[in-house]
């Protein structure tokens, strides 16, 4: 076992005082802290702090994919660590954005080669053969777009932002299932000619503007949410697909699961992101990179999704709550160390023989393997090797611990 360094990214979108503020570090910093990665992605792995000095994850990993990973790991994911943690910090929105399943991914990757496009060119959509589940699970109040909302709520929401304007694109949700309307109504505005965007974008902007002005708070979020994004990306057909998303405000510990095909964009927030080890994006807006709108349309999901916040289930008296997801490459939880339980060794619920990374969220804790043990203060972690576990756990104030590991 050993702590474990993060890898900072720093993107426009990002925040010059969250992440910092969260790790302890000075803030403001001089660049935008977007995203703290805590994994062995090849693009930015994180560093066990070892007695001989820095050492990457990902090194380790191959140099003892057994020890590290453990056989059942390797045997279903292979010398790869399957899953990467992030912390997350929004302050602008990020692109609009959706990830293949895993036959997509595969057979994209396979296409993109053929037709002799490099991994690494900006115009590729299919970096890897893996699909993307992603679960978010908020460290503050966090405001996203994530799935389709169901037709008959959107027609709501447009007759009351910008009816006249609006009015010719209802009948595209009226007639068919929610899915097949939703899909030609996001089909004509991702295709919408600019000189059309041009003259539809403000006149949507402008109704929410007076629906703002009018007091109404049935859809306040959602009109807020055009007028920020029509800012930010003025004539994008992403400010229109923003009316056809759940709009969701978390609350600290409530989460987002993320399948192949949901339609999702973050837009302000600090978080923990667990997902695939994979770069497979697709963009359909609110950015500057690529857009492959043929391809997004193919990989999309056009079902209304209506139980999108994921909420934890409380297990072991409450010691841990756990976010049920059925992606394969992750597990995800938090260890809640506090009354009876401070200034004594516990033991932290075996899951499986697998590797882990424990990042503390709050307080501090000593975190005690096979061969080692290590304290833990808010924003740090440790990454704990499939043959070092179990883990105990000790603290004498109130702590809880974000803990990843491979999904059963």
């Amino acid at each position: 076992m050993h702590l474990l360094r993060g890898a900072v990214r720093t993107y426009a979108w990002g925040s010059r005082t969250a992440i910092a503020e969260f790790t302890g570090t000075p803030s403001p910093t001089p660049y935008p802290q977007a995203e703290l990665w805590f994994g062995a992605h090849p693009g930015d792995p994180a560093w066990l702090q070892t007695d001989a000095g820095e050492r990457s994850l990902l090194d380790a990993l191959r140099a003892d994919p057994d020890g590290e990973l453990g056989p059942a790991v390797r045997g279903r994911f292979g010398d790869t660590l399957p899953f990467l943690l992030k912390v997350l910090a929004a302050d602008e929105p990020l692109s609009l954005q959706a990830h293949p399943s895993t036959e997509q991914a595969v057979e994209g990757f396979a296409r993109e080669d053929r037709m002799g496009i490099p991994v690494s060119a900006p115009n590729r959509n299919y970096r890897d053969r893996s699909h993307k589940p992603e679960l978010l699970v908020a460290l503050s109040n966090f405001e996203a777009l994530a799935g389709f909302r169901p037709a008959a709520r959107t027609v709501e929401l447009m007759r009351a932002l910008a009816p006249q304007a609006l009015d010719p694109f209802i009948n595209l949700l009226c007639g068919a299932s929610d899915a097949d309307g939703l899909r030609a109504l996001f089909t004509t505005w991702i295709t919408y000619p600019q000189p059309g965007l041009d003259t539809l974008v403000p006149a949507v902007i402008d109704g929410a503007i007076g629906y703002v002005r009018s007091g109404k708070q049935e859809f306040a979020a959602e009109a807020r949410t055009v007028l920020e994004l029509g800012e930010r990306y003025p004539g994008d057909a992403g400010v229109l697909a923003s009316l056809l998303l759940n709009r969701l405000r978390l609350a600290p510990g409530e989460g987002i699961y993320l399948p192949a095909g949901n339609l999702h964009a973050y837009l302000h927030g600090i978080g923990i992101e667990v997902m695939a080890n994979s770069d497979n994006v697709l963009r359909g807006g609110l950015t500057p990179k690529h857009v492959d709108v043929p391809e997004l349309l193919r990989v999309l999901d056009f079902r209304p999704a209506n139980d999108v916040v994921v909420r934890p289930e409380s297990l072991r008296d409450g010691t841990e709550l756990v976010y049920r997801t059925p992606a394969p490459e992750f597990a995800a939880s938090v260890l809640t160390i506090s009354g009876e339980h401070l200034g004594h060794e516990i033991d932290a619920p075996t899951r499986h023989d697998g590797p882990q990374i424990l990042l503390c969220i709050e307080g501090a804790v000593t975190v005690h393997a096979k061969t080692s043990a290590v304290p833990l203060e808010q924003g740090s972690a440790a990454w704990v090797a499939a043959d070092d576990g179990p883990v105990r756990l000790e603290a004498a104030q109130p702590t809880r611990l974000f803990r990843v590991t491979v999904g059963i």
